[in-house]
């Protein structure tokens, strides 16, 4: 993915909580975000999203021009994507015109940080899902994919849209489902303006290493040890015991 320079970031934040006049010192329950647009200028590539609590309600995928909801049961709700495209050509026609207007520094690319862990506890040959979150996102340009002993893989991916943060950057999650195996590890590849090369984030799983036959042969050897060590104090226990009960047999009473 050639990433062009040239971007236009554009958020309308429709929540009083989001405004960075004074919404830090407002305490709340939930929060929402409602329109939060982003708008890239190299083609026909932005976005449009709803968020509650930080979570992803849902996106308006510009290129299909359709609604996509972040859970199923969400999907019983409507919105008509309509209202997001108008919302992004009035953003796209406003942000061109301050643009041209403007003597501002570019903003500066903040360097992305990438984590990689797995849903749940990893047993080999048991259905699992790898998950990479790429947070610090600014600007919101970041291509992510994943590698399997260094190949390309595209079957069970699936990522969410641009998360936006209470500091102004964004992070990003995606997922592959995956069976681990010992035979392969995998890498999180995260290409950004903020990085002067492609980052991978590597993964494999923790699997025990098998003892060696001169480590099996140890702990069989001191197994074997502490056997008989234990038969022979309780041989002399026993016989001791013995000796006490006959000796007191033949003083007899005082």
């Amino acid at each position: 993915m050639i990433l062009n320079k040239a971007l236009m970031l554009g958020a309308l934040v429709l929540t009083t909580v989001m405004s960075p006049c004074g919404g830090e010192d407002i305490v709340a329950d939930h929060v929402a975000s409602y329109g939060v647009n982003v708008y890239q200028s190299y083609g026909l590539s932005g976005q449009y999203s709803h968020e509650f609590d930080g979570d992803e309600q849902f996106y308006v995928d510009l290129g299909r021009k359709e609604t996509v909801w972040r859970l199923p049961i969400l999907s019983q709700f409507s919105f008509d994507p309509q209202f997001a495209l108008r919302n992004i050509a009035v953003l796209t026609h406003n942000l061109n015109s301050l643009i041209k207007r403007s003597n501002s520094t570019a903003a500066t690319n903040e360097v992305p940080e990438v984590t990689v862990f797995s849903k749940s506890p990893v047993t080999l040959g048991h259905p699992n899902t790898l998950i990479c979150l790429v947070d610090n996102i600014f600007p919101p340009v970041v291509n992510i994919t994943w590698l399997s002993n260094g190949h390309s893989v595209t079957e069970g991916v699936s990522e969410t849209s641009f998360l936006s943060k209470s500091d102004h950057s964004f992070f990003k999650i995606s997922y592959l489902t995956f069976l681990p195996s010992a035979d392969e590890i995998y890498d999180c590849r995260v290409e950004h303006w903020g990085l002067d090369e492609p980052l991978l984030k590597h993964w494999e799983p923790e699997i025990p290493a098998p003892m060696s036959e001169l480590t099996e042969t140890v702990v069989c050897a001191l197994g074997l040890s502490a056997g008989l060590v234990g038969i022979v104090v309780g041989t002399v226990l026993i016989i001791r015991g013995l000796r006490s009960v006959g000796a007191s047999r033949h003083q007899g009473p005082l």
